[in-house]
């Protein structure tokens, strides 16, 4: 699905493809989170719940629930029928080597859409979180990485594009997520030549491997971080590249199901996107 973008207005299509429900980590249900998105307006809803399949923890589904799940969803299918799309996926983590976003693991649930994505980074030592408390985030650099916030944020980027080469899925999110706890912590520097090389080479890697990149407004509703994912600097490599995107709110509740919408589009014009496109 492709819908243009122009400097005069909004898109005529209102879509979001990444969001969760408490499924996983979302406060709300399924059918409350298509209400909210339908009274504000949506014409296309993709759900996307956290999963690490096979294996359950952390804010991921657990296994017992992907049924049901699946048959919600399906119910809300009908429910909204010419009124609404929705769809159904998930947002699977890279976690090798078992767990990671592949459409085969996860055909036996027929989803429209897979999201990869990369929470967490992994060194001889252990596992460390990106996406975390903004004090679990320095304890990983501080004994995952030994203090080194490079080390960490090459991992990160090394662990993105080892997915993109291996794995199937449709859309990329927040390609830059390392960046989220940043701004407190400042254990790296945006601007340094080491930092902008690789993102040139994630660019490559996204580009090669022929997927959608969001942008991701959650940060700046969550209060995390005041900027979309990924940074104009790294979307502007991506729109060199003619890498499509879209723009994703990564709602949790149904109050954020559109925030800071007008920010993405306003990242995409500014990057020079005449469109968005969706899997769907």
């Amino acid at each position: 699905m492709i819908i243009p973008l122009t400097k005069d207005s909004l898109p005529p299509f209102k879509a979001n493809f990444h969001t969760h429900s408490d499924f996983c980590d979302g406060k709300n249900t399924l059918a409350e989170m298509a209400k909210a998105a339908f009274e504000k307006g949506f014409t296309h809803l993709g759900f996307s719940s956290h999963a690490i399949f096979p294996f359950a923890g952390f804010w991921h589904i657990p296994l017992d629930k992907y049924q049901a799940y699946q048959d919600e969803i399906n119910r809300l299918k009908d429910e909204y029928k010419g009124r609404m799309e929705i769809f159904m996926g998930f947002e699977a983590d890279w976690l090798p080597p078992a767990a990671a976003p592949k459409k085969n693991m996860y055909s036996k649930w027929k989803p429209d859409y897979l999201i990869g994505s990369v929470h967490y980074v992994s060194s001889p030592k252990g596992l460390a979180s990106v996406d975390h408390r903004t004090e679990m985030v320095k304890k990983g650099i501080d004994l995952i990485f030994d203090g080194d916030g490079r080390k960490m944020v090459q991992a990160y980027f090394e662990a993105e594009r080892s997915m993109l080469e291996t794995c199937s899925f449709d859309i990329l999110a927040h390609p830059d997520l390392v960046r989220k706890r940043n701004s407190e912590l400042s254990f790296f520097d945006e601007n340094e030549e080491w930092y902008k090389k690789e993102l040139e080479l994630t660019a490559n890697a996204i580009a090669k491997a022929k997927v959608i990149v969001e942008i991701n407004t959650g940060a700046i509703v969550r209060g995390s971080m005041n900027d979309v994912y990924p940074s104009a600097t790294f979307l502007s490599m991506l729109k060199e590249r003619n890498v499509p995107i879209c723009i994703n709110s990564d709602a949790h509740t149904i109050q954020n199901i559109d925030g800071a919408f007008e920010r993405g589009v306003k990242a995409a014009l500014k990057a020079g996107y005449t469109e968005l496109t969706y899997p769907c």
